[in-house]
């Protein structure tokens, strides 16, 4: 009976002991499994150069990413001047309707996150900059006849200056400061900031941005970053191409290079130019978001206008002047740099005017000097006149067919008579490519 008992002990130790091998390697399993999996990883997302409504596709592709890998966070890289107030609007409404924390970071050391890019960052969830950088002139400017003017527009100024508030009020941010930011320009590095209570840390890199975050409390969650894995957001090809044409320097230079090579294609059809001016056109228009000045078309119309028919007057003259002008004018009005819908410093503006009318006076020149040589061109005599009557000399024996050389040029030549090499023609005709001579 005792061995009976000691072998259904041992057979019980065995049935319970067996499972343990399985069980042990699962549960290892697991430790190796679960802190992976508690990691997670980080979104990064650059948001630099020049706010456009690419950049809203660009934030809000983003987001959709973030969401579908189950990332931890979303982490905005902000580097940029400033640009549209409905683009910053709408970058801001995105942050705020998504459940993924976002985490704004003014970085590398050196960036800036002027204007626009100061109230994107008042937005996010945590605010964060590196040593080095910069943040504020959100107070919108506009180019005037005496240079850069602060916008007096009270509508304006008190809708940017409540929006400034309200996003730093959301996040318990110094609402003063953001109010300053948009009345008196206020600049702030990032200590500075950080003392005001603008922004929530200082950081050197996002790897040790992601150290201080760690157990924060956002949007209902508790951040678990400190060994998460940063993933670097790659834009679409269409979202690429969508950046690079809604620059507003070159979505202006597109417009205003398709409307030369349409008046180009107009005035010499069959060269191909007018289709090349519509794409281009199209491109710069698309780039523009199709945001189109009424007064800035009716100047590059009227521009149009005046350079075909200066093609068509006896010389080059006032209509082309004007035309010329206009076309200028209405292509850096077409480009909002100088509207308080577009918000950025006053120095970037200018450099961004300068630029845009630097370039659009050489290519002008150059289209309207070119349309002028084709034009002179074309009130020339017919060449053939020139040529019947001209001296030529028999390259080899013309009996009845030969070549000639005139104005240093190889010409199939016909002759009714024998003619010897080295022997002076005279041209009496042209058929195509083919002279007809006679000896002198």
């Amino acid at each position: 009976m005792r061995h009976h008992r000691n072998e259904l002990d041992r057979d019980s130790g065995r049935g319970l002991l067996w499972p343990s091998g399985p069980l042990i390697v699962l549960f290892s399993l697991s430790l190796l499994v679960c802190p992976a999996a508690s990691q997670g990883c980080v979104l990064m997302v650059d948001l630099d150069d020049t706010i456009t409504p690419a950049s809203d596709d660009i934030i809000a592709e983003a987001i959709a990413e973030a969401e579908d890998m189950g990332c931890l966070a979303l982490m905005v890289v902000l580097d940029t001047p400033g640009g549209g107030l409905a683009e910053t609007t709408e970058i801001t409404s995105l942050i705020e309707r998504t459940d993924i924390p976002v985490i704004g970071y003014v970085y590398p050391p050196g960036a800036t996150a002027w204007s626009a890019g100061t109230i994107i960052l008042l937005s996010t969830d945590v605010a964060a900059m590196a040593p080095n950088t910069i943040i504020g002139s959100a107070q919108p400017v506009q180019i005037g006849p005496t240079g850069a003017e602060p916008v007096n527009d009270s509508k304006i100024i008190n809708a940017m200056v409540a929006l400034a508030e309200e996003k730093a009020r959301m996040h318990k941010r110094n609402v003063t400061a953001a109010r300053e930011f948009v009345v008196s320009n206020l600049n702030l590095n990032a200590e500075t900031a950080l003392d005001y209570g603008v922004i929530d840390l200082v950081s050197t890199n996002p790897v040790s941005l992601l150290e201080q975050v760690d157990g924060l409390l956002v949007k209902n969650r508790t951040l678990v970053t400190k060994n998460a894995e940063i993933v670097r957001y790659q834009p679409s090809p269409r979202l690429h191409v969508q950046k690079i044409l809604s620059d507003p320097l070159l979505a202006g230079l597109l417009v205003l290079v398709g409307l030369y090579a349409l008046v180009f294609g107009l005035s010499n059809p069959g060269l191909g130019s007018e289709l090349l001016g519509v794409i281009v056109l199209t491109l710069g228009l698309i780039g523009l978001g199709f945001s189109v000045n009424i007064g800035a078309v009716f100047l590059l119309l009227l521009g149009l206008g005046l350079i075909l028919m200066e093609l068509n007057s006896p010389g080059f003259g006032i209509f082309g002047m004007a035309g010329l002008i206009c076309l200028i004018a209405g292509s850096v009005l077409l480009v909002p740099i100088s509207s308080p819908e577009w918000s950025m410093p006053a120095d970037y503006k200018q450099r961004m005017l300068l630029a845009m009318i630097t370039p659009s006076a050489v290519v002008g020149a150059f289209f309207v000097f070119a349309l002028y040589k084709v034009a002179e061109a074309r009130r020339r005599p017919p060449s053939i006149g020139k040529i019947v009557g001209e001296e030529a000399e028999a390259l080899d024996r013309i009996d009845p067919r030969g070549h000639v050389m005139f104005n240093g040029e190889y010409w199939v030549a016909e002759s009714e008579e024998v003619i010897e090499p080295g022997e002076i023609v005279i041209i009496v005709g042209k058929e195509r490519t083919r002279l007809k001579v006679r000896r002198k």
